[in-house]
């Protein structure tokens, strides 16, 4: 166990190494191969589109970026758009005002500072207008194939309910924890699986893992302060 786990973390119950291969390899029979569920054909309309997602569904993002990416398919497009456009194209999703802005502030960071190309390290990545951490995570693996565990909702309460993770972790300590535990060679499809499953089965209200007798790797610990998630 690493030193991040020794140190200061309740570790009595969590699974071991071992089981955790065990867990990631129940998850590659059940989710072979996983990609995000956005839909995108660029880098950028990929930082478009994960913008988008906070507090929405992917389905109700790729619902709007069609007509979003049919009009303003790349940065140069966006960052000259009508904003009162742009809202009116992704007024569907939730917060769409200041994602809006957002975005077209995105655009033009991109255009300005970058020669029109998505930036390729967190740390750039992060200077543009609503990408935190998990944001440039997702980007970095799914655009440019640099390993990373990104920690959302789901990474979070699956991991934590599984006992990979101990229950008082903060999210950036659930992404280092997991890097440690985890194969580098296995941190993008990890990420993806641990999503799929937390949507499927170890939901945040009534999980079904329990009532699965293929899901016999799940303990799904019904955490009160996981409850509401």
């Amino acid at each position: 166990m690493n030193n991040l786990l020794e140190g200061g973390q309740d570790v009595a119950d969590l699974i071991s190494d071992a089981e955790v291969i065990n867990i990631l390899d129940h998850l590659d029979e059940m989710y072979p191969n996983p990609k995000t569920m956005l839909y995108h054909e660029t880098p950028f309309q990929l930082v478009i589109a994960v913008l988008m997602s906070a507090q929405t569904t992917d389905v109700g993002v790729n619902k709007v970026t069609p007509t979003l990416f049919a009009s303003y398919p790349d940065a140069n497009a966006m960052a000259e758009a009508d904003i009162a456009d742009i809202e009116d194209k992704i007024k569907t999703i939730g917060l769409y005002h200041n994602k809006a802005k957002n975005m077209k502030k995105t655009a033009i960071i991109i255009r300005d500072e970058f020669k029109g190309q998505v930036p390729q390290t967190r740390e750039e990545l992060m200077q543009l207008p609503g990408v935190g951490r998990k944001t440039a995570n997702v980007v970095l693996s799914e655009a440019f194939g640099v390993p990373t565990i990104a920690v959302d909702t789901h990474v979070e309460r699956v991991t934590k309910r599984m006992g990979i993770v101990p229950p008082d972790a903060s999210v950036r300590e659930t992404e280092e924890i997991l890097m440690a535990r985890i194969p580098k060679e296995r941190w993008r499809d990890a990420h993806h699986q641990f999503i799929y499953f937390g949507r499927e089965y170890c939901t945040a209200r009534n999980p079904k893992c329990k009532s699965d007798p293929q899901i016999n790797f799940c303990e799904c610990r019904d955490l009160p302060q996981y409850s509401a998630r």
